[in-house]
């Protein structure tokens, strides 16, 4: 990772803690009605390898009942489920998708969060660590709600 680019990543986790992102976010009230709602999830990023915390996320999220769609282009099965290479072809075989939770670099989570904007999500979470105003605005834009640098497994198991 270049120094410019690491230099983006840690500005924007500080901005977002210091509530200088600039892109609404959802609290913790939001949060929770959110994943009360049990929304239908995409995780992209999805590993089948059980030591990725992608993965990890992932069977917690099934074991907790969500429908969880896992979306990587270099995996086609992750933990028994089908996995697809895009978010639209993840949408376009098994139906809308209300969550977008993204296992990616902060420099990637722009075209995230337009893909999530594309095939109509309703929210785009950037895992523990991520924070990206630029996917904050391009989905906050597009109607989105927005949560950065939180963990989903962590934020379901605590309700």
């Amino acid at each position: 990772m270049s120094d410019r680019v690491e230099t983006r990543r840690v500005a924007d986790l500080l901005d977002l803690h210091e509530g200088r992102i600039g892109v609404p976010t959802l609290d913790e009230a939001g949060v929770d009605a959110l994943l009360a709602a049990r929304p239908r999830i995409a995780v992209v990023g999805a590993s089948p390898d059980r030591s990725r915390p992608s993965n990890g996320v992932l069977r917690d999220l099934v074991r907790l009942g969500f429908d969880v769609v896992p979306v990587n282009p270099a995996a086609t099965v992750v933990e028994g489920l089908a996995c697809y290479p895009t978010l639209a072809a993840a949408v376009a075989a098994t139906g809308p998708i209300d969550l977008v939770d993204v296992f990616r670099r902060a420099e990637a989570c722009p075209a995230h969060a337009r893909e999530a904007v594309a095939v109509g999500a309703r929210c785009l979470w950037l895992q523990l660590g991520i924070a990206s105003r630029e996917a904050g605005e391009i989905a906050s834009a597009g109607g989105l709600a927005v949560v950065m640098d939180r963990c989903l497994a962590i934020e379901a198991l605590r309700l």
